[in-house]
């Protein structure tokens, strides 16, 4: 029998025909409809048997090797972007306005090749594997409504796995840490409430944007004079609406924003804050604040007993040289709600190859080079292969 690596360069035409098809059809968070099915189908003609409409338009297919041993849970997210397309390939996005511009076409495809690949190796493993295939990453509500909708029951998975394909670094190359690896994200608006007037008479009116100005101010200082200069956070404003002309005083504001962070308790502290200074801010000025949390998803982390075994399977496909340290990511990503039901690892693997595929991910023109796809691949069916492995090696 072939190598895992070898097996996977083989089906390299079949996953990059596939993830070209995914390309052409995108589909944004929640609408997965024509996605579901592709996976669904593909599975089924593994010899699986899929739960679709999980989470709404997630898939769920656990593959059972017969033998007692453990369960390995590995995830591909599979929602597009409403992101206009802008680049010119024969595989160019078939919907107005929706493209995979952050990968997950190909992460869908990684994942389908890899039940291939592990299905044609029962002989060799115990155990089972959870294929999980999730709808609305971008939005980071897809994982908590899969779970909500049972996911998993029944499933007790013992070890947790998946991949991003990373524009930022070179193919070839893997990227990943230990610990804290991508920020949790979480989202909120601020709706400020004075009392509107002529804008000649200021002093018989409230001004509220008066006061989001100076909110927008004292919410930096959270993370500049009361976060651990060595923990990292975020707090951003990235929208602010209020006013319908040059001489009216509005009667409010709404300011939304977002907070990233690594550390549990930071997290806690900072949203607690953020509410008690709008409230402050607003009773200095005499208005008064509606807040609205929407809570995201927790930190990203990495176990370390699994990103060890990630380097080590990585080293021998790639090369030592090519395995390095990943920076923490302020991104944030729901994987992170599959790796608390299970230790294990998110890693990066480079996708970049030229002038082409090196746009940012998000981007309009953003492209995957798509050599790493059967990489990927590789990485994912050996390090699960390596945790069901009759002798371990």
């Amino acid at each position: 029998m072939p190598t895992i690596h070898e097996h996977a360069q083989a089906l390299a035409d079949q996953t990059v025909a596939l993830r070209r098809d995914l390309h052409r059809h995108p589909e944004i968070a929640f609408e997965e409809v024509r996605t579901m099915g592709v996976v669904a189908d593909r599975l089924r003609a593994l010899g699986l048997e899929p739960r679709t409409g999980v989470g709404k338009t997630g898939v769920v297919a656990v593959w059972d090797s017969g033998r007692p041993g453990p369960t390995v849970l590995a995830r591909a997210d599979m929602d597009a972007l409403p992101v206009p397309e802008e680049k010119d390939v024969p595989y160019r996005s078939q919907r107005d306005g929706w493209m995979h511009a952050c990968g997950h076409d190909g992460h869908t495809a990684v994942l389908l090749t890899v039940a291939e690949v592990l299905v044609a190796r029962a002989d060799e493993l115990r155990g089972r594997v959870a294929f999980v295939f999730q709808p609305a990453e971008e939005i980071v509500r897809g994982a908590e409504a899969m779970l909500a909708d049972g996911a998993l029951d029944g499933i007790d998975a013992d070890h947790a796995i998946g991949l991003h394909l990373a524009s930022e670094h070179p193919t070839g190359v893997v990227a990943v840490r230990e610990g804290p690896s991508m920020a949790a994200t979480d989202s909120f608006r601020l709706t400020l409430h004075g009392r509107g007037g002529h804008a000649a008479k200021p002093n018989e009116a409230v001004d509220p944007i008066l006061v989001a100005s100076h909110l927008v101010l004292a919410l930096q200082a959270l993370v500049a004079r009361e976060t651990d200069p060595v923990d990292q956070a975020v707090i951003s404003i990235t929208s602010v609406h209020g006013g319908t002309a040059f001489n009216i005083i509005p009667e409010a504001v709404e300011l939304m924003g977002t907070l990233r962070t690594f550390d549990a308790a930071t997290r806690a502290t900072l949203r607690r804050r953020i509410h008690e200074v709008a409230d402050g801010i607003a009773a200095t000025f005499r208005a008064a604040v509606t807040p609205d949390w929407i809570e995201g998803s927790p930190a990203v982390v990495n176990d370390a007993a699994a990103t060890a075994r990630l380097r080590a399977v990585a080293a021998r496909v790639v090369g030592a040289d090519k395995v390095i340290a990943s920076a923490q990511i302020m991104g944030g990503d729901d994987m992170a709600l599959w790796l608390q039901r299970a230790p294990g690892c998110y890693f990066f693997v480079g996708s970049r190859g030229g002038e082409a595929s090196g746009w940012p991910h998000h981007h309009p023109r953003f492209d995957l080079d798509e050599a790493a796809l059967p990489l990927g691949a590789a990485l994912l069916a050996d390090v699960a292969r390596r945790w069901l492995a009759v002798q371990d090696g």
